[in-house]
């Protein structure tokens, strides 16, 4: 698909720290369903990461990736062993990519991960451009907002938000970070959604042009099943939400005081 539009008309990010290895006998990856016969195996060490885009190359089909992700690294996926896997990142994964950078070969690389605490390490011990957060920053909670995002601010790092709507519970859904929603944070949301309904507004486009609105962010990615959705989110962004709404959010403490949102 890619390949019949102008290389530069997109911008294309990949993520490393998986190799994918042959699984003739079929393999389990949930939550995919009927994915490919190759099991992930982590592996966050310098000649992997290499492997890793190469073979990035060979199934696009393009000569240049714009954006590599080291993926996963944090306590989520890995438990206590995490710090001792990021120490593998940050002298293997992201020396490659540094270098990968350097010759021309990317543009620029970060952490794909849930956590902030990654994040901030590899600002401290290494040269990142961006990351790849997902549901640290968004209208019902903001981890990020406090320590990670002026850090990045100082640096010039930029944050890719995904998870805008927290794993669906923002657009309607029963899930936060990809399990049922605690009653807090259901209680939460319907309070904000109650504000968005007296200003006629969908809480879509609340959750989305909040995230939008942070300096740091170049983007967010609400996730999307089929080309409608896109559609439906352009939609949600581009909809007129009155500057009193945030007004009131804050007010009734749904909102810290210090969160950019959009200008009017």
């Amino acid at each position: 698909m890619l390949r019949r539009y102008p290389r530069e008309s997109f911008v294309l990010s990949t993520k490393v720290g998986r190799m994918m290895r042959p699984a003739p006998g079929g393999a389990d990856n949930p939550p995919f369903v009927q994915g490919l016969p190759f099991r992930g195996e982590y592996d966050y060490s310098y000649d992997a990461t290499m492997r890793s885009i190469e073979d990035s190359y060979q199934r696009l089909g393009l000569a240049r990736i714009d954006i590599a992700y080291i993926h996963d690294v944090a306590a989520d996926h890995h438990g206590e062993a995490w710090e001792e896997l990021f120490e593998i990142a940050m002298n293997g994964a992201a020396k490659a990519l540094i270098r990968l950078r350097d010759e021309g070969v990317i543009k620029g690389w970060g952490l794909g991960v849930n956590l902030t605490e990654p994040c901030e390490r590899a600002l401290e011990m290494s040269d990142p451009d961006v990351f790849l957060l997902a549901g640290r920053y968004s209208l019902l909670n903001q981890p990020a907002l406090d320590r990670l995002f002026p850090m990045c601010a100082d640096r010039g790092v930029h944050v890719v938000v995904g998870g805008p709507y927290n794993s669906g519970l923002l657009a309607g859904g029963r899930n936060f970070e990809y399990q049922e929603a605690p009653r807090e944070m259901v209680e939460k949301r319907d309070r904000i959604a109650a504000v968005c309904g007296r200003h006629g507004v969908d809480l879509r486009s609340a959750a989305l042009q909040f995230c939008a609105a942070h300096p740091v962010v170049a983007a967010i990615i609400p996730g999307a099943k089929h080309a409608d959705k896109v559609r439906e989110n352009a939609r949600l962004m581009a909809a007129p939400v009155p500057p009193a709404l945030w007004d009131d959010l804050r007010q009734e403490g749904l909102l810290p005081p210090g969160a950019p949102t959009p200008k009017a």
